[in-house]
């Protein structure tokens, strides 16, 4: 990076949460509401990943067709000089060729003034009822200037021919080398639920318009090639889809040219690329380009691609609307940079007993992970911790202790600092920047916490009798010793916070108890019911008490017949069935089933 680069940034004293206040920053104007564009675009990329019928050659090469003869000629002459697109939407399949053909704009501007003497815009639909409006009235438009051709895609999946020999011609060529190479890269992209929430957007953007400074200031002294981080590229990539927009702020900013020097998204950058833009945003805004969330989206030369080891759940509502015993659970990630205080050098002789301590608030109390200072510079931020955790952990808190102390093996503890998760969620672009002991920086980022997947485990318990009490001498007293009938094993399923959810019994015998007098006798198999209850134990004296009275499911053996081991019929109608030779096979099939029967 060249040195001069020191005197161009805007301020040695600016503050790194403070991103959306400066000046240079809130003077970037962008024509469109790039936060609720982004949503829209989420949504649009996710119906089109789940429409496995628009990926088939053959239905590809016909959505180019239909755009390239009747959409584009449709929409030019319905776009008027100086006068938003018009407010209507082509069917999906040319709505995703006309996505991805937008997302070239060299390409797509060419296209364009060739064929139509014009640039063609795209209008801002973002909300469900303006999209529904605009579907319907494209369809009138359609009908009436091609009643001989389908508004839906009626191509069969079936046909084998290759792109090439069937899109002929080189525009249509072009769109469809655009439309694959854009498939293979964005439905895969952008599918964490967090995402598309609004704060998180919100920070986006405002990280997309400094990027924009930083090109606007630094592109003519900056030798390598700036290398987008997720978040800003979702957002440029969301400019990008609306041309007309997209082209008039890039000359009001006056960086149409300085954009080239950008790596997109089908590139593979070099990894000093991007180790020079990591360097020129901190020599801007003091603050450090990466943060939770706002990865680096490439796979980098020789560097291997890492994949979240979180599945995110892909429904962005509550697959859960039945049962209240069961709680969600939200998870965030959270990203900790550190950096030294330049001063910190002539305190070298303590940096070498000095560490750092990542602790969480709530929760987890056994959770050390420390850092030593060695692993620090005072000219870079160093990525210390990356990991996702629960919301319900309330934040993190850093320790800065010193080997020694009281005890020679032990630690002393100089300071603390900590970090809410609300308070992040508050905070300008979801980070924050706090001191230890006017020794170390801290930068800490989060994105929204969303609904992750239910956690479940169950747990043994004690064995109950037929009405779901307990066996003990305590329920005994209470019914004026009145024998207990019947044995159950029971199970205690627990949520992620430890909370009671349901339990789980089967009946394994009958007969009475009496003070361990009467022997159980075994039930026959039909007679081995299985039954869920929704709700916690009712506790009647210490850990005695009774199941919750609500039976949500049952699982009733039925009697095999000659080609089958077992059966059994569920509450909800349906029946398994385990065959002798596929038994091993189908074990886990059973717990399948009895977790979709609750």
């Amino acid at each position: 990076m060249s040195d001069n680069l020191h005197g161009s940034e805007i301020s040695p004293s600016t503050s790194s949460t403070s991103l959306g206040e400066l000046p240079e920053i809130a003077a970037i104007r962008l024509g469109i509401d790039l936060v609720s564009a982004a949503r829209r675009n989420i949504a649009f990329l996710t119906t089109v990943a789940d429409s496995v019928w628009l990926h088939h050659t053959s239905i590809m090469v016909e959505a180019i067709r239909r755009y390239h003869d009747f959409w584009m000629p449709l929409i030019a002459d319905l776009t008027l000089p100086d006068s938003p697109p018009p407010v209507i939407l082509p069917a999906l399949d040319v709505q995703w060729v006309w996505f991805c053909h937008t997302l070239n704009p060299v390409s797509y501007r060419e296209y364009c003034e060739t064929r139509f003497s014009k640039l063609i815009g795209r209008a801002g639909i973002f909300d469900e009822e303006n999209r529904e409006y605009a579907l319907m009235r494209c369809i009138e438009i359609w009908s009436s200037r091609y009643p001989l051709e389908s508004f839906e895609n009626e191509a069969s999946s079936d046909s084998q021919d290759s792109g090439g020999e069937v899109v002929g011609g080189s525009l249509k060529e072009g769109v469809f080398k655009e439309v694959e190479k854009q498939r293979l890269l964005l439905c895969s992209m952008f599918v964490e639920p967090y995402r598309s929430e609004v704060v998180y957007l919100i920070a986006a953007r405002q990280r997309y318009r400094a990027f924009l400074f930083m090109l606007q200031r630094f592109a003519h002294e900056f030798s390598s090639r700036f290398v987008p981080a997720s978040d800003i590229l979702l957002m440029w990539l969301t400019h990008q889809s609306y041309p007309t927009v997209y082209f008039d702020d890039l000359k009001a900013l006056a960086v149409e040219n300085d954009l080239r020097k950008v790596v997109t998204l089908s590139e593979t950058p070099k990894e000093k690329d991007f180790e020079e833009t990591k360097k020129l945003w901190d020599r801007a805004f003091n603050q450090p380009y990466e943060k939770a969330g706002g990865e680096l989206p490439f796979t980098l030369e020789g560097v291997t691609s890492i994949k979240s080891p979180v599945y995110w759940e892909e429904s962005s509502t509550d697959v859960n609307t039945k049962y209240r015993s069961m709680l969600p659970r939200f998870l965030l990630e959270a990203c900790v940079f550190v950096r030294l205080k330049q001063r910190i050098k002539t305190l070298q002789k303590d940096i070498n007993r000095d560490f750092l301590r990542l602790r969480i608030t709530r929760c987890h109390s056994e959770l050390k992970l420390d850092k030593a200072f060695s692993n620090f510079t005072d000219d870079s931020w160093k990525k210390a911790w990356h990991f996702y955790c629960e919301f319900g952990t309330k934040g993190v808190m850093l320790e800065f202790r010193r080997h020694g102390g009281k005890c020679l093996r032990g630690s002393s503890l100089l300071d603390t600092v900590s970090f809410g998760w609300n308070d992040l969620l508050r905070a300008d672009s979801l980070t924050l920047e706090k001191e230890i002991s006017q020794q170390v920086n801290v930068f800490t980022s989060i994105t929204p916490p969303v609904q992750a997947p239910y956690l479940l485990k169950c747990v043994p318990d004690r064995v109950t009798d037929d009405a779901g009490s307990m066996i003990s001498d305590v329920i005994l007293k209470m019914s004026s010793y009145r024998p207990q009938e019947g044995r159950w094993l029971s199970r205690t399923v627990l949520d992620h916070a430890g909370r009671v959810c349901f339990v789980v019994r089967i009946r394994v015998a009958g007969g009475f108890w009496r003070r361990g007098i009467e022997t159980p006798s075994a039930v026959k198999w039909e007679d081995r019911i299985i039954e869920i209850r929704e709700g916690s134990w009712s506790y009647v004296a210490g850990p005695i008490g009774r199941a919750p009275e609500k039976v949500v499911a049952t699982a009733t053996p039925k009697e095999p017949t000659e080609q089958c081991k077992a059966a059994w019929k569920f509450s909800t109608g349906d029946e398994l069935t385990i065959q002798w030779e596929s038994s091993q096979s189908v074990s886990g099939a059973v717990i399948e089933r009895e977790a979709n029967a609750i």
